[in-house]
């Protein structure tokens, strides 16, 4: 199994799993402020590593006039401000080379949307940058695709690299997580990403936006976690029904310390056990 470094975090499959959350979308000063401090109060206190996401695009909306997000200059300035304040490592999304470019001045973990996570220009643009890269599995792929995906990424000379679990599409605004899909994920020998939160959605649910299922949560990140995983990807807000993106799927803020209290008990017990090779 490979570990990847980032800055002083070391993550791979066998190890303590690492929490990447936050909010979908950047929103005003103040909901980021009042998630970010939260997120790293709680896994400072449940001694769990941290990354802090937020987007400052979200490109692919349902509808034209849902909301995105400041965009990439007014975007960056934030998460900048984020990064020095609160001494936090930064993931956010790339959508084009272009973008790849200005993010990785800043990023210490540039992501790949699961809509573009074929785009070949992107992946080179992200691999040539040198830096980790959490890739989502689109929904429209099976596990085994993903492995082209890797290729790409060995190919243009990075293989530090996360793989990202968010369900797969079977049509009818809903999505499905295969725990099978994800132990396939994990022979890859890559850290394996499970994205609990995207993982809800109901895509189109609601005819303009996304639906979501937000009260399987626990049930679904319990389940994904006890295939031993390198870490956890949630997204949080303050008060989800007002959430200017993807309400419907996020945890409630003051509910991520029980959370994770509880996902943090399976990791130990999981990884503690002997492994089993069964052909």
């Amino acid at each position: 199994m490979k570990n990847i470094q980032i800055k002083g975090l070391t993550i791979g499959n066998s190890n303590d799993f690492v929490l990447i959350a936050g909010l979908n979308v950047l929103e005003s000063d103040s909901v980021n402020q009042e998630v970010v401090e939260n997120c790293i109060a709680i896994t400072e206190e449940l001694n769990i590593p941290y990354i802090f996401k937020a987007s400052y695009d979200k490109a692919n909306r349902s509808s034209a006039k849902s909301y995105r997000g400041p965009g990439i200059e007014k975007g960056l300035k934030i998460l900048h401000e984020i990064k020095n304040k609160y001494d936090v490592q930064i993931i956010s999304d790339v959508h084009t080379t272009k973008e790849v470019r200005e993010c990785s001045k800043l990023l210490d973990l540039i992501q790949i949307p699961a809509f573009l996570c074929r785009q070949t220009d992107l992946i080179q643009a992200a691999a040539e940058t040198g830096l980790p890269v959490n890739i989502k599995k689109g929904q429209f792929l099976s596990p085994l695709d993903f492995k082209n995906i890797i290729n790409k990424f060995i190919e243009f000379g990075n293989e530090n690299i996360l793989i990202c679990e968010r369900g797969t599409s079977f049509g009818y605004n809903n999505l499905v997580v295969d725990m099978l899909g994800m132990a396939v994920m994990k022979s890859f020998e890559y850290p394996v990403i499970f994205d609990v939160t995207h993982s809800l959605q109901e895509p189109g649910g609601k005819g303009t936006s996304s639906g979501g299922r937000r009260a399987f949560a626990l049930d679904l990140a319990k389940s994904g976690m006890a295939l031993g995983l390198a870490g956890l990807f949630l997204e949080v807000h303050p008060n989800p029904n007002k959430a200017l993106c993807d309400g419907p799927s996020a945890l409630p803020l003051n509910l991520l310390k029980p959370f994770l209290k509880q996902i943090k008990e399976i990791d130990k017990v999981v990884k503690s056990l002997p492994s089993i090779e069964i052909e």
